[in-house]
């Protein structure tokens, strides 16, 4: 995204302390996989990044995006300050009332936690995996839905 600048992987919302991905796949340790991501305020607002997060995933299935399975793939934004979470809160409102889904969205809706960085191999997966099975199958797609809606947001390199 041309007005972002960084995205990274890793893990937060839950009880265990610096966990790694395979804690985080047994799905006991009570994180999200997530990404954080760092903006200017003053180029980008939170709310069209909330657009983005909403268009990229289905946000109506709880526990679940696509084939996996688990407390981990949890639809969640988490929060830094009560803006956000009227923000958020208002958005989910206006979507469920606008029938952007055919089910109402159970996105969670948190105070921000202490996030974990995923592995070093986790950052930036897609652009380093791109023919990998699962990028094929449900990264590619999303992404070129995303770049194809927000193309005005988007560098040509990206």
């Amino acid at each position: 995204m041309l007005l972002v600048h960084q995205v990274t992987s890793g893990y937060i919302g839950g009880h265990t302390q610096h966990p790694s991905y395979k804690e985080i796949c047994n799905g006991d340790t009570g994180h999200a996989e997530a990404i954080k991501i760092t903006y200017d305020a003053a180029l980008i607002d939170f709310e069209t990044l909330l657009e983005i997060f909403f268009a990229s995933h289905d946000p109506t299935t709880p526990n679940r995006q696509g084939n996996d399975i688990g407390t981990q793939y949890r639809s969640a934004v988490f929060c830094l300050d009560d803006t956000q979470k009227i923000i958020t809160e208002n958005m989910i409102k206006a979507l469920n009332a606008q029938g952007a889904w055919p089910n109402p969205i159970v996105t969670q809706v948190n105070n921000a936690a202490t996030f974990y960085p995923a592995e070093d191999y986790h950052q930036h997966y897609f652009a380093n995996n791109p023919t990998q099975p699962y990028c094929l199958a449900v990264a590619a797609p999303k992404a070129a839905k995303i770049r194809a809606k927000y193309a005005h947001l988007v560098k040509s390199n990206d």
